[in-house]
């Protein structure tokens, strides 16, 4: 009898053993994507990504996002997510304020474009005067380049007005309840091609560093196994049928001083969170 309970015994603390070590990998590994169009689209947008780390993590992974901008901000400061999915500006607030540790963008080229409706009667800067113009959160990349392109133009007597998807900007467009919209070359593309066909440029941004993979300080220890992974699933047919159909092109490198330069965004995205 003291030999069977001896048994069972070492079996329960093997058991009590592995449920521990096994503990960390079943928490989720939590990919934080910033809202730049619906939560639905986002979570159809990576799960071929979601589906290979969590192949070659081991682990489970879920691909997750926020209200607004600003939310997002605010909850990756606060460290909720793994790895982030975020435009550049957040990336750099990310960086020096959090330590995050910022790993690779698209290849294609992020721009902020402003939208009108094809047969509208805007042409120019000035012709927006006294109307309504659609952006996302106040803290998201290409509504903060609207602000300063307003600004820049002396656009008087605008009312900039926030929405929680780039397709809902460009649907109030068309429906006359505004006069543009201030969205991302990206979100652009991802617009159906009869919708593509309704709007027209009214003016775009040159090149900013756009949606930039960013790992949490906790996770620095996996940091090459995490890159691996990521430059491994750019090589996958789900990577490929992904990328063309957002028109990313792929992954690449971040340059010297990308980031640096997303600085005074940056600052902005500092100062909004520390409002109440």
């Amino acid at each position: 009898m003291n030999r069977l309970s001896s048994i069972l015994g070492c079996l329960l603390l093997l058991v009590m053993c592995s449920l521990q070590a096994a503990t960390p990998l079943a928490k989720p590994f939590l990919i934080g994507v910033a809202p730049h169009t619906s939560a639905r689209i986002i979570i159809e947008m990576y799960q071929p990504l979601r589906n290979h780390l969590e192949k070659t993590l081991q682990q489970p992974v879920e691909i997750v996002t926020a209200p607004d901008f600003t939310e997002f901000a605010r909850r990756a400061m606060a460290k909720q997510y793994d790895l982030v999915v975020t435009t550049g500006h957040q990336v750099r607030l990310l960086q020096s304020d959090a330590a995050y540790l910022p790993l690779l963008t698209y290849q294609a080229d992020f721009r902020a474009v402003l939208l009108v409706a094809a047969d509208s009667p805007y042409h120019r800067p000035a012709d927006l005067a006294g109307t309504t113009v659609f952006g996302l959160s106040p803290s998201s990349l290409v509504t903060l380049w609207g602000q300063h392109w307003l600004h820049r133009n002396a656009v008087p007597n605008v009312t900039l007005s926030y929405t929680s998807a780039s397709d809902s900007t460009v649907a109030l467009v068309l429906k006359g309840t505004g006069s543009a919209a201030f969205i991302s070359f990206p979100n652009y593309h991802s617009l159906p091609a009869a919708l593509q066909g309704r709007v027209r440029f009214l003016d775009e941004s040159l090149p900013m560093a756009g949606r930039v993979y960013a790992l949490a300080p906790r996770q620095s220890m996996r940091k090459t196994a995490i890159e691996t992974a990521l430059w491994a699933f750019a090589k996958t047919p789900e990577a490929q049928a992904y990328f063309t159909r957002f028109k990313l092109e792929g992954y690449r490198p971040l340059k010297a001083r990308e980031l640096v330069e997303m600085e005074p965004y940056a600052n902005e995205v500092r100062q909004l969170l520390k409002r109440p």
